[in-house]
This record gives structure tokens, sequence and C-alpha cells, in this order.
């Protein structure tokens, strides 16, 4: 069975999330390994110890952007800081298919947001785990409670989702589709602004739900000045997997580096969640378990 993933961002897998189509997903893949992959044939760890170069979108909130305000911003800020070095950015806009315009060495040393285990280039440990959320006006008592898009209330239900994604099927299988509203993500459009005007129509009334990729649906979400509820689908017992890890890439073939960077990871854990709570990112841990803010920070 073919594992799908998550609307996440900017990186070559957030790319094939986002996309609608999935000859731009593997452009995204093989440019971004390009990107890691290349600068590494013989080996070599990352030359400069002063600096850390990261691969970002210039304009994808709430992961990146060239003003330095994403929460993908703030983690290599920090990752920067921790390693005593400076950080340099090198500005891949993911509707491009992140295909880079340098090779080589002065590419890139990490990228910040990477699920886990597709293979195409390195990954760490991951740094947080998080899943596809439904968001409901709070005043709608026809839908308080819900945890699963197999809740018989969600039946006749208008409800806006993004082609090819893990809800997308869950809906497809629950018999959801005919009265949803399906959204594209077009070649001149980010991320970000479909997601806004999903949670608009779903403020105005002209949605019942939406489904969003958790980091991006917690963050716009609690910008509405209409008050949303935000439900994790962290208890899908069919259908492909709503809950990822998220890591950083990395080049292959540089086993120190990767180490270092996972132990970063381990000892500033507790910083790098209130960073993400900051943003409403809606974290779990390795069990799909909601964590509160008290047990973020620990």
């Amino acid at each position: 069975m073919v594992r799908e993933r998550p609307l996440s961002g900017r990186t070559a897998i957030a790319s094939l999330h986002q996309r609608p189509g999935r000859s731009l997903a593997i452009a995204a893949c093989v440019g971004l390994a390009a990107i890691l992959g290349g600068a590494s044939a013989d080996g070599a760890e990352p030359t400069s110890s002063s600096s850390l170069r990261v691969c970002s979108d210039p304009d994808n909130m709430p992961f990146s952007n060239e003003t330095g305000e994403g929460f993908e911003n703030k983690l290599a800020e920090l990752v920067a800081q921790r390693l005593d070095a400076r950080l340099e950015y090198s500005w891949f806009p993911e509707a491009t298919g992140y295909v880079p315009n340098t090779t080589g060495r002065e590419a890139c040393d990490l990228v910040m947001g990477y699920a886990q285990g597709t293979g195409l280039i390195e990954d760490t440990n991951p740094y947080y785990y998080t899943s596809y959320v439904l968001i409901y006006r709070e005043d709608d008592a026809s839908l308080e409670g819900i945890e699963r898009l197999s809740d018989p209330r969600l039946k006749g239900k208008r409800i806006g989702f993004f082609a090819r994604t893990p809800p997308a099927s869950i809906l497809a299988m629950q018999g959801l589709v005919g009265d949803a509203k399906p959204f594209e993500i077009h070649a001149d459009e980010s991320a970000s602004k479909a997601a806004m005007t999903m949670i608009a129509e779903v403020t105005s009334g002209k949605l019942d739900a939406g489904l969003l990729w958790g980091p991006v649906g917690g963050y716009y979400a609690q910008r509405t000045d209409v008050p949303l509820k935000l439900v994790p689908l962290v208890k899908e017992n069919a259908g492909p997997s709503t809950i990822y890890g998220i890591t950083m890439g990395v080049r292959p073939n540089e086993p120190q580096w990767k180490h270092k960077i996972n132990k970063l990871i381990a000892e500033n854990q507790g910083e790098i969640n209130v960073i993400l709570q900051g943003y409403n990112v809606p974290l779990l841990d390795d069990k799909g378990n909601l964590i509160t803010a008290a047990a973020a920070e620990r």
C-alpha cells in the first residue's frame, strides 16, 4: 500500500503533499536530493564550522519566510546558536518544486522540515510529531466532540479538503466526498493562501468544516475573529496515516553531522516544543497522544 504524505510545508516532502500533481512532487524530491545529496560525494562533513546553511522557502508561513517569522526560521536560529554558527539561507520557493539554483557544497547543510522515512535524503530523528486536523466553528454544536472522520454526524456536511492527501482518501472511504469541496493549490499560489481561503469559508459558514495539515491549520485557525475548534485526527482507524514525524533533512554519508544534529535535538527538545507551540502546532508523542503545554516544556 502506498503511504500518502502530509501537506506539510516547503520542503521536498512538503511539496509532495501540497501539490496536486505527482510529477511536480517527483521534481521537488529530485531537486532537494540534488541540493543535499550532491554536496557529499566524497563523504565529507560540512565544510565550515562558522556557518550553518539552511534551505528554506522565502514565503511559506507558518514554516518560513524571508524575514525570519516562521517557526522553522526560529528553529534554524536555535540550531545555529547551539552550534555557535552563523545562520545563512539558500532560498528556494516551494512552488518551483525546490529545484536548486545552486548545487554542490554551496547549497545547504539542513532542511528544517522533512517527513520521516521517505528514503530520498537522509533524515534525523523526528523533532516533532503532528497530524492532520479537522477545523470547525466552536458554535457548531452538531460537531461537538467529534474525533474521527467516520463519525456519522459528518454525513451531509460540507467539508473542505485538499486533493491527494490522506484525509481526502479517508473522506472517499466514508462516502463523504459528494458533499465535500476539494481545494487545489495552483502553480502560482502558495499553500498558505489556499489554507486561508478554506478557513475563511469555515468561519463564514460556507463550509461546515475543513481538513488541513496540523501546523498550517493551527496557525491560521488562531488568527480569525470567529472562534474555531481544532481536532487533531489521531484516532483514525482506517485508511492512510494522518500522523507524521517531522525531521531535519541532511546529506547522506555524513554520519558525524547527523549524530551532532540528533544530539542537539535531544538536548533542546523542550525549547523546540515551546517554539512550535508558540505557532499553535498540534504536538503529539511518538504514539500519537497529544502533548500538553506543560509536558512539552519538559
